[in-house]
């Protein structure tokens, strides 16, 4: 772990304009610098640099944040990552805490196993290049499957002899410990303690790891000598450093083209993704024959919402297709589903297809997996009982997404499709969704967006504690809060303000709108704003702290990416100096007509957010008198609650100067 202050040091240390450079042509532009975006593709220049702020923010793509967030979402790092590149950028040094003994041999050991492994794979390499049998076997191998001499390069792919015993004993006389060589699984030991190569006479597909490390390794038997074979392929055994269901080959040389792209492809097998490479499309990776686990979901997760499986489409790739995609679409992946013509995999595909014609491909015949799966189960079958199978199976699906809007039109679309009533559908999804596994966690919601009052509590009173839907006020007035949160939290808008035990305080707008909104039982719904607003309420009594750079630079990376975002309207723009007397009293005057303005601001968006609240419940309760149907009592108790939102409503409209026509 990296200690505080060496963590501060850092990001003293980091130039935004200066870690830009490094990847961005910048030309200056008024105080700012601006480029073009290298997260999208743009012709006009939409990247903007402030190096007073030390922030960076696209206004096409919307990516940025400080030194430390544009490394880690353009390298596709790990926070202590990105971090460990800027001190080796600034030559500093990094002071870890100190571990445990404990830690210390566990960290030891693992660090081993990636010096073997990344010696193994140059052992490999080289042999593949520089050995007579090499060449002869294992690169003509490579080249028969039509794979360039710079893409076998770019895979670090290789060769391992046929002798069984040449790697342990190369290994051992550069100083490797046999421990080591087993622990990774490159070898093993026989009851005589000989090492035995594990890969021998074997074409070789490293593993390289999302953080460029070499994990593991995939060996493969050469065509004349599959028949009769067990094993076609071997992999490395598990390890410390290496979960083949924890992986995904092709991920180091797929990351920033996933990112780019916002769009993952998945394929089955390595050679897919190097001819894919060689093709021109670079963001793919393979599962390599495993099911999709949620380890490897979340680590694309980190690049991409976005993710396409391309298969062959062959009974076995059908069924490849269909596992683990409801884990994807419960984990929130917008999921596609491409099945290959005349039988091809990708890597045939590829070969004989240029990049674009296999981009157009895609475009054209990749189906939204509901829609895959309701033609694939349904399409001509006309016997009752596989019908109504292969119905639940997609409602099923369906029932895992989290989203409930989406949820929503998924049903909607499924009924009109297969001329099933939706309230049918509704009923098997929601019986779905209370039998869902612990594994799957998920927010309590309804399909509709009902909003049922806490227990107990009648719907009268603008400081009636209301219950907050999942995402507050609505999207406008939140973002429209933060912003003011960052810009200004800090500011003193109320001064003098006696509580009810006699104690006097000068209140912030991070204070006024946390307890502004806590009166009524309101909150933003995210969580994330949430925190901000949390944070800024505790940290602003405080009168040296100043929002605006303390979120812009925030150790949690979602909170500056936020910050970022919300305050980057403004970094384009060359700031004014005020003109007028400098003196003490024009000074005091200037500081007093600032606060009244932002308590001004602060006063009209705490009330258009209620007033969002209130129209959005409005809706609500007439949706819901609408389907009450000839329920007497429950359309009396709706309309006596409708009642009462719109005297909210009116009260509030009279604040804002607004008139309400009922």
């Amino acid at each position: 772990m990296i200690d505080r202050q060496t963590v501060e040091k850092i990001k003293d240390a980091a130039n935004i304009v200066d870690v830009v450079s490094e990847f961005v042509t910048l030309k200056k532009s008024g105080a700012n610098y601006k480029g073009l975006c290298p997260f999208h593709n743009e012709k006009t220049p939409s990247f903007y640099v402030s190096p007073a702020r030390g922030t960076c923010h696209c206004f096409g793509c919307g990516k940025g944040g400080n030194a430390v967030t544009f490394i880690m979402e353009h390298e596709q790092l790990t926070y202590p990552e990105a971090l460990r590149w800027l001190a080796k950028k600034y030559h500093i040094e990094i002071h870890e805490r100190e571990l445990t003994n404990e830690e210390k041999e566990e960290q030891s050991k693992r660090e081993s196993m990636f010096i073997v492994n990344e010696w193994a794979e140059k052992y490999f390499e080289d042999l593949l290049h520089n050995h007579p049998d090499g060449q002869a076997i294992g690169l003509q191998y490579f080249r028969s499957r039509g794979f360039r001499d710079d893409i076998i390069k770019k895979f670090n792919l290789g060769y391992d002899l046929p002798d069984r015993f040449l790697l342990a004993s190369a290994a051992k006389r550069k100083g490797y410990k046999a421990e080591f060589l087993t622990a990774t699984g490159l070898c093993y030991q026989t009851e005589r303690g000989e090492l035995i190569d594990r890969f021998a006479g074997r074409v070789v597909f490293p593993w390289t790891g999302v953080s460029g490390k070499v994990v593991g390794f995939t060996a493969r038997v050469l065509d004349k000598r599959t028949k009769g074979v067990n094993q076609k392929y071997v992999n490395s055994p598990d390890s410390e450093v290496f979960h083949k269901d924890h992986e995904l080959y092709g991920i180091w040389q797929a990351k920033r083209a996933i990112a780019k792209e916002d769009r993952v492809y998945m394929v089955e097998g390595q050679a897919d993704v190097i001819s894919m490479h060689q093709c021109g499309i670079e963001n793919v990776v393979a599962n390599s024959g495993t099911a999709l686990s949620i380890h490897q979901i979340h680590m694309l997760h980190r690049f991409t919402s976005n993710i396409t499986l391309i298969y062959d489409g062959d009974a076995a790739g059908i069924h490849a297709a269909l596992r683990g995609t409801d884990m994807l679409l419960s984990e929130g992946m917008s999921l596609r589903v491409l099945l290959l013509p005349g039988g091809q995999d990708p890597d045939e595909f590829a070969r004989t297809h240029t990049a674009d014609d296999f981009k157009k491909y895609i475009e054209e015949h990749q189906e939204d997996f509901i829609q895959f799966k309701t033609d694939l189960l349904l399409k001509g079958e006309t016997d009752p009982k596989k019908r109504a199978d292969g119905i639940s199976s997609i409602v099923e699906s369906i029932s895992v997404i989290q989203d409930p809007i989406l949820r929503d039109t998924y049903i909607h679309d499924c009924s009109q499709r297969i001329g099933i009533s939706e309230a049918t559908l509704i009923n098997r999804m929601n019986g779905f969704i209370r039998s869902l596994s612990p594994a799957l966690p998920r927010r309590e919601e309804s399909l509709s967006p009902t909003l049922p009052r806490r227990e107990g509590e009648s719907g009268s009173g603008l400081n009636q504690r209301l219950y907050t839907p999942p995402y507050g006020g609505g999207d406008r007035g939140e973002a429209s809060l933060l912003r003011l949160l960052i810009k200004h939290g800090e500011c003193v808008i109320y001064k003098d303000v006696k509580d009810d035990e006699g104690g006097i305080h000068n209140l912030t707008v991070a204070q006024v709108i946390a307890y502004s909104l806590g009166q009524d039982g309101l909150d933003l719904g995210n969580d994330l704003y949430n925190a901000i607003l949390n944070e800024a309420a505790e940290k602003s009594s405080d009168p040296q702290w100043k929002a605006e750079p303390y979120f812009l630079h925030h150790d949690d990376i979602n909170i500056c990416q936020l910050a970022t975002q919300l305050s980057a309207d403004r970094y384009h723009i060359t700031e004014q100096k005020e003109e007028g007397p400098q003196n003490k009293e024009a000074e005091l005057q200037r500081a007093e007509n600032k606060a009244e303005a932002i308590r001004n601001q602060t006063e009209h968006l705490l009330l258009d957010f209620r007033m969002a609240y209130v129209e959005r419940h409005l809706k609500e309760l007439q949706a819901k008198m609408s389907r009450a149907g000839n329920d007497m009592a429950k359309i009396k108790k709706l309309m006596a609650d409708y009642k009462d939102m719109q005297q909210i409503r009116n009260a509030l409209a009279k604040q804002l100067g607004n008139s309400i026509i009922l």
